[in-house]
């Protein structure tokens, strides 16, 4: 699985790192940072969760 961020969409919301505080920050100029871009399977219920509260749709797992 691998987390991607469009960071053209990102408008630096936060609810990703509220949601997976383990794989996303966001940055001092507001855009998600993704700070582990191959989690393992075990935390795909927590990044599903994370994706899904993106209100910009800046966020997609893949794989």
């Amino acid at each position: 699985m691998r987390i991607v961020a469009d960071l053209t969409k990102c408008e630096g919301l936060g609810m990703c790192e509220a949601m997976a505080p383990d794989f996303f920050e966001v940055d001092e100029e507001g855009t998600v940072e993704v700070l582990d871009d191959a989690p393992g399977e075990e935390h795909r219920g927590d990044l599903t969760a994370a994706v899904d509260a993106c209100p910009v749709l800046a966020l997609s797992l893949q794989g």
